[in-house]
């Protein structure tokens, strides 16, 4: 059973950079063909894909976030992060990881609220 768990600050101030990692456990992240994603909920809205890395570490950005996001991975910890700068209250949200192959997911972490606010 694969589990994946996010962790991270729960309150970023604005034009700070927002960091989380997801901790997997129960598979590796580095099996064959496996794309992990960052996927986010704002109050009241529906769910916004970030970006993912890949198995083999290639990395996806949503276009609209892309100059602020980073995804990178700790093959020793079986985690991946991600990294989202220049916060505004506008990037308040739950953020969940979550595993996805042939453009499926199959398994996700619970999410973790994330509230930007000086």
């Amino acid at each position: 059973q694969v589990q994946l768990q996010e962790s991270g600050p729960g309150l970023v101030k604005p034009s700070q950079t927002l960091s989380l990692t997801c901790t997997v456990s129960g598979g590796s992240i580095t099996t064959s063909y496996y794309y992990w994603s960052w996927i986010r909920q704002p109050p009241g809205k529906g769910l916004e894909w970030m970006g993912a890395i890949t198995y083999s570490s290639s990395t996806y950005y949503s276009p609209s976030l892309k100059s602020r996001t980073s995804i990178s991975r700790d093959t020793s910890k079986n985690q991946f992060t991600l990294q989202l700068s220049s916060v505004t209250p506008e990037d308040t949200a739950v953020y969940y990881c979550a595993r996805a192959k042939s453009g499926t997911y199959d398994y996700w972490g619970q999410g973790t609220q994330v509230t930007v606010s000086s």
